[in-house]
């Protein structure tokens, strides 16, 4: 009797709720993840490039209605938004100038954000290869160029009355108020890059979609500014098969052990006149890379950091404006190579500075004076200081995001400059980004964790909440029944604890026996286990759990993102310790009695498809391997990246033969699917034109595919189907 009545009662909530018993039941297909015409936008869109204002109460926010753009100023505390400007006006002012249409026009003054000057009250718009000036709210603009060539990586000057810019390769300066146009550099040319950086600076040292080159000084009268001499360069050429004539790209590339790009300081006078080169005596030419350029506060000294090729050792130097003399405040060195940091000297009003190093192993931040003598180490301990947020000097005290809490989940924390009181502001599990406003009393938050997309909040400075500045819920992730992710830790044969995810099956049986597939990149220092949303790759994987598969990841040691020393045992030796790390978590994997050990898979792209291409030919663990984007020889990869970790082939010979899955192609083991751009300026084709040939000679099968069009990310949205499709297809069919 008592069935029957639970029957009923199940049946009566069936009728009731159709929609609630169907509401976890859809399964995700490729179109929902990838079609650009029905995907659906499993993240949500939280506000992004949100920008705090000069009063540390208000940010601007783009906002678009009826596919109008308008950017707001909105009050923090309150949430109430106004317009930052008036744009009809910005629109008739641009309009009024020849060679900008209505249509142009409008467009321009509905954009979702703009270049200001450091008052916040003018903007500089870059359009049709010429530069234009407009304060806002006014009732006219002015063009500050006028020209067939590309002006580049502009700027404003400190004080707001100069913009800086790049023209075929020379460094200029024009006054907003007069219009009058100086060029400060006049060897600028196909050869030689004034104010503007090759690709490999950019790539491997200044951050990739960061191309300038120079720095003002904070008084506005000086810039300094990098001269690369391109002369030593040998070109790589890139081919576009699509046009019916062929397009060559040949780009400057310098491969490991090849020479780099000549490098020159130079210190030139907002005004005009000769460049006073930075004294760099002490260094060969051919043997010197200046990674970071910043000024000192009193526009008096230029503060650089300067390595060998090899990346042993890094200088922070300091070179005096007027004469370009150097002196060296101190060097990093570790028991490896010195990876520079996003991060110039966070200077303080005495004159003294913060600095974060990995010295001990560890990424932290020392207090030293101005003079280059170390006061006191600020942070400790077996985590690392990813950044930091700002200082507080009247209240003594750093703001800084960081591993204290978590491996696997940024934090954002405060300590006192003395070391003391160290303090976690953000509470709530899961990875946090932070924003402080200028004074740093508020600080706007972004959250998201592994279940949950990006959620936008305004905390004041102590951590405590003001208000949800968008919850972003996605209501879309109700509709699927998906898999619940379990983050584990798995210990290597000599006892490194490793962080590892996994996915299982929304209807997960252990009983059953499940294939697994295991994502990675393995490159050091570069975790994939967080506890944050994944975006389009987390869905997929999520879809391929609805098929039956448990979704690995493990991040072996030296890609753990726990600390340097945890990286430096890859030193001169790529493959063989990844590898085996990876081996250790599939060892855990497979004593679980719902492992199906002899179907498992491996995954990755770029360093990921290298480990991939790795595995397959020096492995007999995985079944299947799909490697996109793989470096088949690191004597084929960039010279900065590489030899950080392998040093030159010249002088690691060894350690670049046994690290390469092109020599041990004969070696393949398993289903292997290698993909590549055909377009790739990064890890060339040539990479996987080769593997391709040393497994033909081998007599081994595998498949490829090419993706036209495409660089080292596929990102095409019809290409991008093609691909997530053909890979699935390829797992279904063969694990």
């Amino acid at each position: 009797m008592q069935h029957k009545k639970l029957f009923s009662l199940l049946v009566l909530v069936l009728l009731c709720c159709p929609a609630a018993a169907r509401a976890q039941q859809r399964q995700l297909t490729i179109e929902d993840i990838f079609d650009p015409a029905k995907r659906i936008n499993f993240g949500g869109s939280p506000p992004a490039n949100l920008e705090w204002l000069g009063d540390g109460e208000s940010y601007l926010q783009s906002k678009t209605d009826a596919g109008v753009t308008q950017l707001l100023k909105v009050n923090a505390r309150t949430g109430k938004a106004a317009p930052f400007f008036d744009a009809a006006k910005m629109e008739a002012a641009l309009a009024k100038l020849p060679g900008i249409s209505a249509a142009d026009a409008r467009r321009l003054a509905h954009r979702a954000s703009y270049q200001l000057n450091p008052a916040q009250t003018a903007v500089v718009i870059n359009f049709g290869n010429d530069l234009f000036y407009y304060v806002l709210n006014s009732d006219s603009a002015v063009r500050l160029t006028n020209g067939p060539e590309e002006e580049l990586e502009e700027d404003f000057s400190p004080d707001g009355r100069m913009v800086s810019f790049v023209r075929a390769n020379n460094l200029y300066v024009v006054d907003v108020a007069t219009g009058r146009e100086r060029a400060l550099t006049s060897t600028g040319g196909e050869k030689t890059l004034n104010g503007r950086l090759d690709w490999v600076y950019e790539e491997e040292v200044y951050g990739r979609g960061n191309k300038r080159g120079y720095w003002w000084s904070p008084d506005s009268t000086r810039l300094a500014y990098l001269s690369l001499d391109e002369t030593p360069v040998h070109d790589f050429p890139v081919v576009d098969h699509i046009p019916r004539g062929q397009v060559i790209e040949d780009t400057p590339y310098p491969l490991a052990g090849d020479p780099n790009p000549l490098v020159r300081l130079g210190v030139v006078a907002a005004a005009g006149g000769d460049t006073r080169w930075v004294d760099t005596a002490g260094y060969e030419p051919a043997d010197l890379l200046v990674v970071r350029v910043a000024w000192s506060p009193d526009s008096r000294r230029v503060v650089y950091q300067a390595q060998n090729r090899e990346q042993t050792y890094l200088d922070l130097n300091a070179a005096d404006a007027d004469t370009g003399k150097t002196s060296k405040l101190f060097q990093e060195k570790t028991l490896a190579w010195v990876e520079p940091f996003d991060d110039n000297p966070r200077w303080l009003k005495d004159g003294s500075f913060l600095w974060r190093s990995e010295r001990n192993g560890w990424s932290h931040l020392y207090h030293y004076s101005s003079d280059g003598r170390l006061i006191k180490q600020v942070t400790d301990g077996k985590w690392e200081v990813r950044g930091i947020e700002g200082v507080d000097e009247a209240g003594g005290l750093v703001y800084f995001h960081g591993t204290e809490h978590s491996h696997i989940a940024e934090q954002v924390y405060r300590i006192k400059l003395d070391g003391t009181g160290l303090t976690r502001l953000t509470k709530t599990e899961g990875s946090h980004a932070a924003s402080f406003n200028p004074t740093n009393t508020l600080f706007i938050d972004k959250w998201s964790d592994i279940n949950t997309p990006t959620e936008v909040r305004l905390f004041k400075s102590d951590g405590s909440n003001v208000r949800v500045i968008d919850e972003n819920r996605v209501e879309a992730l109700k509709q699927f029944k998906l898999g619940t992710p379990e983050f584990v830790r798995v210990k290597t044969r000599d006892g490194f604890e490793m962080e590892a995810m996994m996915i299982r099956p929304p209807n997960f049986d252990p009983s059953k026996k499940y294939p697994v597939l295991e994502f990675t990149y393995s490159g050091p220092h570069a975790p994939q286990v967080k506890n944050a949303w994944g975006a389009t790759t987390y869905m997929w994987h999520q879809l391929l759990a609805e098929r039956g598969y448990i979704i690995w990841y493990c991040d072996n040691r030296t890609g753990s993102g726990k600390g340097a020393e945890s990286a430096w045992p890859v030193y001169k030796n790529f493959g063989e310790l990844e590898l085996r790390d990876l081996e250790d978590g599939l060892s855990y994997l497979k004593s679980q009695p719902y492992v199906d050990a002899s179907r498992i898979g491996l995954w990755g792209w770029s360093f990921g498809g290298y480990m991939t291409s790795y595995a397959l030919t020096h492995s007999q663990s995985y079944k299947l391997g799909i490697a996109g984007g793989t470096v088949s020889d690191w004597a084929n990869y960039d010279s900065i990246y590489t030899e950080r970790y392998m040093l030159t082939p010249q002088h690691n010979p060894e350690g670049y033969r046994v690290s390469s899955p092109t020599a041990a192609a004969a070696n393949l083991h398993g289903k292997l699917l290698l993909i590549h751009g055909a377009i790739d300026d990064n890890v060339h084709m040539a990479n996987t034109v080769q593997f391709v040939y040393a497994l033909q000679k081998a007599d081994k099968e595998f498949r490829l595919m090419l993706y036209p069009k495409s660089r080292h990310g596929v990102t095409d949205p019809l290409l991008v189907r093609h691909m997530r499709q053909m890979m699935t297809d390829f797992i279904l069919a063969n694990l």
